[in-house]
């Protein structure tokens, strides 16, 4: 059987652009505006306040992780908010080996490891509309290994860099999002893939996405009534079902047309299309130009990168 989880990883094709160590001392606050990209934070030593998109701050101590699948405003800021005569808790400087927030004569009273995740997938928003908002883990030692590792990887040139950061990088999503703190308070996959009648039917539509698929088909495969099936899919994952059956044929066409040179008949068979003309129009429908335009322009990409 096919695990979702590990297959939308990869096909997010995860890659770090930009990572740094910070601290902060005394009375500090670090305001700023995203780009929108995911975020994450690890916290080494110590702790302090985060606030993502302006939602209620969480509090944060050794060993803490956070993922944001988007993140526009954030602001961080130290635990103690007892003003210190003479420190702007505005203050950067750049030393040795960090970004000191903060005083920078004075003891650390956090240290973290920062970075921005970039994705390959041109079904990146699609798939992040699936996640949970804020992942924050708790202690895991699994996941503070990993990151110390892809800090480590990222700074030295070694044979073969880039191939293990993206590996390591899907090794840090997959070990984040099945960890117990990987929230399901909110809709998405993972809520879907925990409920016990639905589970089933996600996986089976991850496992042979080129079977003609009804509503009835997977109700019966939830063991559930058409009704509550339809109703109880779009309350766990925010998503009609039929509506993921197309989002995921589609993420799968796009990966394919700009990886392989498969042809259009070959695609379309693999994603439950029988014939060229039949995918290459909902294609267009969907994505808003035909395929063969798509895999141009994606594969032109590609070469420029």
């Amino acid at each position: 059987m096919i695990d979702p989880l590990a297959q939308i990883v990869t096909l997010l094709q995860p890659s770090m652009p930009f990572s740094k160590a910070a601290s902060g001392a005394g009375n500090w606050r670090v305001d700023g505006a995203g780009d929108g990209s995911p975020f994450f934070a690890l916290i080494l030593e110590g702790g302090a306040w985060l606030s993502i998109n302006s939602q209620p701050a969480i509090q944060l101590v050794e060993n803490d992780f956070v993922l944001i699948p988007a993140a526009d405003r954030f602001a961080m800021s130290s635990l103690d908010d007892t003003p210190a005569e003479g420190n702007d808790p505005a203050r950067v400087t750049k030393l040795v080996d960090e970004t000191r927030h903060g005083d920078p004569n004075a003891q650390p009273n956090m240290r973290a490891l920062i970075g921005r995740l970039a994705f390959g997938s041109p079904d990146a928003t699609m798939i992040f509309a699936l996640l949970p908002c804020l992942l924050h883990v708790r202690n895991q030692a699994r996941l503070v290994a990993l990151v110390q590792m892809i800090r480590s990887e990222a700074q030295e040139a070694r044979p073969a860099r880039n191939i293990v950061l993206e590996r390591l990088l899907q090794l840090l999503l997959i070990e984040a999002l099945r960890s117990d703190a990987a929230g399901l308070e909110t809709p998405g996959l993972l809520r879907g893939l925990a409920d016990r009648h639905l589970g089933p039917a996600i996986r089976l539509v991850h496992q042979s996405p080129a079977r003609a698929w009804t509503i009835e088909d997977l109700a019966a495969a939830a063991g559930l009534s058409r009704s509550v099936f339809f109703d109880r899919f779009q309350k766990q994952t925010g998503m009609a079902p039929m509506e993921y059956l197309l989002a995921w044929r589609m993420a799968l066409a796009k990966d394919m047309l700009s990886r392989t040179t498969s042809g259009m008949k070959e695609i379309a068979a693999q994603i439950g299309y029988g014939s060229a003309s039949a995918f290459s129009v909902a294609f267009s429908r969907v994505v808003g130009v035909p395929p063969s335009q798509y895999a141009q322009s994606a594969r032109s990409a590609l070469k420029a990168a």
